[in-house]
């Protein structure tokens, strides 16, 4: 039985989020036969029609896998929206023939989007930029049982069980323990019992070298910037003008509301449109 289309706000997470999950809940779970029979119509015949109902029938195991995220703090929503990514990708590669489900195959490709969405938005500074430092951020958050610091041995046991230098554990804890501060004390505060980076940190401002060299970096910075945008189409340049640039920032559903395309697409779009940007910046450089 073919997937009938739902009403555009039902099918995206960040319009309505309820109504969303409860149109994908209602989608029926496909038969091992059925399965089978569309993986195979779209690994040998590229049939997107088989492709849409293999992606239409397991978006329900996306929700349920964004719902284990919770504890980030990051929009629900918007994991799903990653997740979905991942699982588009997963029946994009998806080989019948291995004899494994969908569900099955699809998980790491979910939870790999997911995982990036989250090591990109958690925190301002990065917690983890290698792969081991990724994997150990998410064993970690999961190996902890209370919200209390590891004592000696339960650290050396993540370490062990995750095949890693129990100094390693200690680093990742020390830096998922920490916490963006912002640099200007709260405006209510007391000077005298307020430790904020404003009252420690050194201004260089004060030299006038710098001051010339400064206010000459940004004005050449703001002047390739400008010359940048103005090579882009218009459409790329007021995308990124709405991102970036505005002092209120457009979501990704907001502009695919406006162009008529997918928020998939609008990202994209605003990739490209990045690279653009930083390759004519260098050339001028250079």
């Amino acid at each position: 039985m073919s997937t009938q289309l739902q009403p555009v706000d039902q099918m995206v997470p960040g319009a309505n989020l309820a109504a969303y999950i409860q149109t994908v809940s209602s989608i029926p779970v496909l038969s091992v036969e059925r399965e089978r029979e569309l993986a195979e119509d779209l690994y040998y015949n590229d049939n997107l029609e088989a492709a849409r109902q293999l992606v239409m029938s397991h978006l329900r195991f996306v929700v349920h896998i964004a719902r284990s995220y919770s504890g980030y703090g990051l929009a629900e929503a918007d994991l799903i929206q990653e997740g979905n990514v991942g699982l588009m990708k997963a029946v994009k590669r998806f080989n019948p023939e291995k004899g494994v489900r969908l569900v099955s195959f699809a998980v790491h490709w979910i939870k790999a989007e997911m995982h990036e969405f989250i090591l990109r938005n958690w925190r301002i500074v990065k917690v983890a930029t290698t792969k081991a430092q990724r994997k150990l951020f998410f064993n970690l958050r999961s190996s902890k049982k209370a919200l209390a610091w590891l004592s000696a041995e339960e650290a050396q046991a993540v370490a062990d069980d995750l095949g890693v230098d129990v100094r390693e554990v200690a680093t990742m804890e020390a830096r998922m323990s920490s916490r963006d501060v912002a640099f200007d004390a709260p405006s209510d505060s007391d000077d005298d019992d307020v430790y904020a980076p404003q009252y420690y940190l050194e201004d260089h401002r004060a030299d006038p070298a710098q001051q010339v060299e400064s206010t000459n970096w940004q004005e050449d910075s703001e002047s390739r910037l400008h010359y940048a945008l103005e090579q882009l189409d218009e459409r790329s340049r007021d995308i990124l003008a709405q991102r970036w640039l505005n002092d209120e920032k457009a979501t990704l559903h907001d502009l695919a509301a406006q162009y008529g395309v997918s928020a998939e697409r609008i990202r994209q779009l605003e990739q490209n449109a990045m690279q653009k940007v930083r390759k004519l910046m260098g050339e001028l450089v250079a």
